[in-house]
């Protein structure tokens, strides 16, 4: 359907053409009637299927430009799409003479925008707290208010903005037209649609999530220490052109683009550290190629419409299934072809499965670079980069050069030409080799062919993240019972015992990782899900990078990988959890895990320091009634005949024979 047949002013439909916009996708379709008919409306729909178009236009043709106090209000969940969606209104409205958009946003100066407001603006595009800050300094006035757009609604209820939300509905005119936009429904968001809006009419398009057949989704597997090699191998073989990788912290996202950087990819990293101007000019570089990778948080990326942008690589997995449609959403846009490959160890396959649940399209298994391939790209652009620097203008002169240096030396010219190459390259590697881990294939059918992901049966997986063997029971039973499999290693006087110092000293496992003590324990009421969530959140680590964890009373101690990185070691101490400070510090051992107050792990029992445990008062060794420990009055069995109350803390000790308890 084109736009014209949709009710729109003749001019916002030129400017949506000379944009390059034709057809109504499926929710344009739908919206545009509906809001140009002035009715309140819930739109349920994924990323990338046009809803920026199906309020803008509508509203656009609402918009009075004698009058220029703000009309029209749209609420973002981010910056990025708050420019984005802004972007859109001038778009749209470029045919409208003297039509004043603004995007507010954390981040930037007020003074600007402080300027703007008062010369006077149509359209309001902005996050909650910066709109709020304008609300309260009256530099913003809603009275003139007659449409307000929640975009991506589900996002803002994540990012904790639902308050701020509330705050803006209630000061909003009452005559006023609202547009609600969620890729999700929560209950939150129901419930602010059922108070809010009036009669509203509902559309849900699935487009964008079970309709993606623009982009080419595949999932390969690689252990954990290997990802960033196989992450730099699929960038060299693939065809890119504009990439984003996506990872779950801030400071995944530096490290990760240091080490891609380091190995010659132009890249950079977006996440909400970031000064504003940095990230403008971040992303106008990678929209005009000097940047060809671009490391991001899911938050940073929320609303980048690059069209240059092919691939998307998931380097950490998503943290549910709409944030998965989410990244892919930012390739594959308005019909353009694109590809999303998602990395994953072999532990997190069955999230692969789920996903293709919630999208409703297979996510099919690719095999990981075959060298051969990596090693012949890695030719053709060595040929390449010699075939254009024969172009250049100074190759008379270091002709010169170098045959000045063979004169001199007596060394071949085709070495020469190799001691060239290698001041290019460096010390790394120019070839490369296969990575020493096992094939991580997917299962067959009896076709010989792979199983489709959703067919496959659940891997058994250990706690080291390693597959189990399958257990069969008939195989069980048919092999004899063999005691020398339960028998112990025999004693050997001879032999020496393991020290502590053989096993790395103090505070470390024998897995390769060391114990370190947080402060936060049992009576802090934290769970051990809670902090492997916090560390892993904050780290970057995945759940088998994490060893044992052991609650104390006033602590916990936690088993990490050695040589964590002292960045990460920071951000970690200062990481809150149940309230407190995570104040992470090397475990010293047993010793100090007792602690001054007798704190034991939970399901164990650790005595106190120099005190005999279960062995009555010293000097009394026949007694058998009440013994006293840590100062509390303790039963090991009552007396016979009669039983006996022991006493509250804190009373009188029992005499025997005039003699006081040794402690």
């Amino acid at each position: 359907m084109s736009f014209a047949e949709l009710g729109l002013p003749e001019i916002i439909v030129n400017s949506a053409t000379q944009s390059g916009y034709t057809e109504a996708t499926p929710i344009q379709a739908e919206a545009i009637p509906i809001l140009v008919a002035g009715h309140d409306l819930v739109g349920c729909s994924k990323t990338g299927s046009g809803k920026t178009a199906a309020f803008a236009m509508p509203l656009l043709a609402k918009v009075d430009l004698a009058n220029r106090s703000p009309q029209v209000l749209v609420m973002t969940p981010t910056r990025e799409l708050a420019v984005q969606v802004a972007t859109a209104f001038e778009r749209y409205g470029a045919g409208m003479k003297d039509l004043r958009v603004l995007a507010i946003f954390g981040g930037s100066a007020y003074q600007p925008q402080f300027s703007a407001l008062r010369r006077g603006v149509h359209v309001i595009v902005g996050t909650p707290g910066r709109l709020i800050d304008h609300i309260k300094q009256e530099a913003i006035s809603l009275a003139g208010v007659h449409s307000l757009v929640l975009d991506e609604a589900d996002e803002m209820l994540r990012m904790g903005f639902i308050d701020d939300v509330k705050w803006v509905l209630e000061r909003i005119p009452a005559e006023r037209q609202i547009a609600l936009f969620s890729a999700t429904m929560p209950e939150p968001i129901r419930e602010i649609a059922r108070q809010n809006l009036r009669d509203p009419k509902s559309i849900t398009v699935d487009s964008a999530s079970k309709g993606t057949t623009t982009i080419r989704q595949q999932h390969v597997v690689v252990s954990p220490k290997h990802k960033v090699e196989v992450l730099c191998r699929l960038l060299e073989v693939e065809q890119t052109d504009g990439v984003i990788v996506f990872v779950k912290t801030k400071l995944g996202t530096v490290e990760l683009a240091d080490r891609l950087a380091a190995r010659g990819f132009n890249t950079a990293a977006l996440n909400g550290d970031i000064a504003q101007t940095q990230r403008q000019r971040t992303v106008e570089k990678l929209k005009g190629g000097e940047i060809d990778v671009l490391v991001a948080t899911d938050v940073a990326a929320r609303g980048l419409d690059v069209e240059r942008i092919s691939h998307v690589f998931n380097f950490d997995l998503p943290h549910d299934q709409e944030a998965y449609v989410h990244r892919i959403g930012r390739t594959g846009r308005a019909g353009r072809e694109g590809a999303a490959i998602l990395l994953v160890t072999p532990n997190q396959r069955r999230v692969v499965r789920s996903i293709e649940k919630a999208t409703g399209r297979p996510i099919p298994w690719r095999e990981q670079p075959p060298i051969d391939v990596i090693n012949a790209a890695r030719s053709e652009r060595f040929m390449a980069r010699i075939s254009t620097a024969m172009e250049s203008r100074q190759l008379t002169t270091l002709a010169g050069l170098v045959e000045q240096f063979v004169a001199k030396t007596g060394e071949d010219p085709t070495r020469v030409a190799a001691a060239l190459a290698v001041m290019t390259v460096g010390d790394r590697r120019f070839f490369a080799r296969p990575l020493d881990e096992a094939s991580f294939a997917p299962p067959t059918g009896s076709n010989g062919k792979p199983k489709r992901t959703s067919e496959r049966a659940p891997e058994r997986t250990s706690e080291r993240g390693g597959e189990r063997p399958e257990f069969d029971p008939v195989k069980q039973a048919r092999e004899p019972f063999d005691p020398a499999k339960l028998a112990r290693e025999p004693f050997d006087p001879t032999k020496p015992r393991k020290r502590e110092s053989d096993r790395g000293g103090a505070g470390r496992s024998d897995s390769g990782k060391v114990a370190y003590r947080v402060q936060v324990g049992r009576t802090h009421g934290v769970q051990t899900g809670q902090l492997v969530g916090a560390i892993a959140n904050q780290s970057g680590l995945s759940g088998p990078e994490i060893g044992r964890v052991r609650i104390f009373d006033q602590f916990s101690v936690v088993e990490l990988p050695a040589g964590m990185p002292p960045a990460i070691f920071e951000i970690l101490s200062k990481t809150w959890v149940a309230g407190r400070q995570l104040r992470l510090s090397q475990d010293d051992g047993p010793k100090q895990n007792r602690g001054e107050h007798g704190d034991s792990p939970a399901g164990e029992f650790a005595p106190r320091p120099g005190r005999p445990f279960n062995k009555g008062f010293q000097g009394n060794k026949g007694f058998q009634g009440k013994k006293r420990f840590e100062g509390q009055a303790v039963h090991s069995g009552p007396p016979k005949g009669k039983f006996r109350k022991p006493k509250k803390f804190g009373g009188s000790p029992p005499a025997h024979g005039g003699r006081k308890p040794a402690h």
